[in-house]
């Protein structure tokens, strides 16, 4: 009976013991599964990191190539990006702007560049007209955007454009003469450094005088219609 009891205890006990091993290689399969899938993710994220830098490098290329449009800022303020310009200078601007950009698409392409040219006197070659954008295309969209054209008399009022570069000769006879605000009393744009407005005070000078200019033509206007009135009213008499 006892040895029969006994017996039974060794059988437990060598039970217990196998299912304790068959636990720790279950344990160790799991874990062996944990650490391949961290590995897995870790080499995903990596693929996944690669792919987006291979998006981007593509979408450059395409770009480059003109086979895409480039992503453009939603907000652009020229008074508060080119504070060197006064308000009736980047208005000047914007008219001519808007003057050449016959397809009234925001932009102004190779071939109203090539108008623009040619009605201010200096036209230029295909290969010129293709580097005068390409000096201040910044999105690499092979046409001239607001910002960009702003960028011309930019560059040319700090002196960054080479003489014989196209684009100064554009800025030269744009017959925009920021001179008439101010700039220290400079006779010639060219002649002046280009410096930024100092404070708010100026802007708001601008304006101000834009108001009065306004008050002023609509004060002629009352004082044309009055007369014409009187002469009417005579003839008529």
């Amino acid at each position: 009976m006892a040895s029969q009891e006994l017996a039974q205890k060794l059988q437990r006990r060598l039970q217990l013991e196998e299912s304790g091993e068959a636990a720790e290689g279950e344990a160790e399969v799991v874990k062996g599964a944990v650490a391949a899938g961290e590995v897995e993710e870790r080499s995903c994220l990596t693929a996944s990191a690669d792919a987006e830098l291979s998006a981007k490098l593509c979408r450059r290329q395409d770009i480059n190539e003109g086979a895409a449009q480039p992503r453009r800022a939603a907000v652009f303020n020229p008074y508060t990006e080119f504070k060197e310009f006064s308000r009736r200078q980047i208005k000047d601007m914007e008219r001519m702007f808007r003057l050449y950009d016959s397809g009234r698409d925001g932009y102004i392409d190779l071939m109203e560049l090539k108008l623009m040219m040619e009605k201010l006197g200096a036209p230029q070659t295909h290969l010129g007209l293709k580097n005068m954008i390409k000096e201040v295309d910044e999105d690499f969209d092979g046409k001239l955007s607001f910002r960009e054209f702003l960028l011309i008399f930019h560059k040319a009022a700090a002196g960054e454009l080479e003489e014989d570069s196209g684009l100064l000769t554009l800025a030269k006879l744009s017959e925009i003469d920021v001179s008439i605000e101010g700039v220290k009393g400079a006779k010639n744009f060219f002649e002046a450094k280009a410096q930024a407005l100092s404070s708010a005070s100026k802007f708001e000078a601008e304006i101000k005088a834009e108001q009065d200019e306004r008050k002023r033509e609509e004060e002629e206007r009352k004082h044309r219609r009055a007369a014409f009135r009187e002469l009417k009213s005579a003839f008529t008499q």
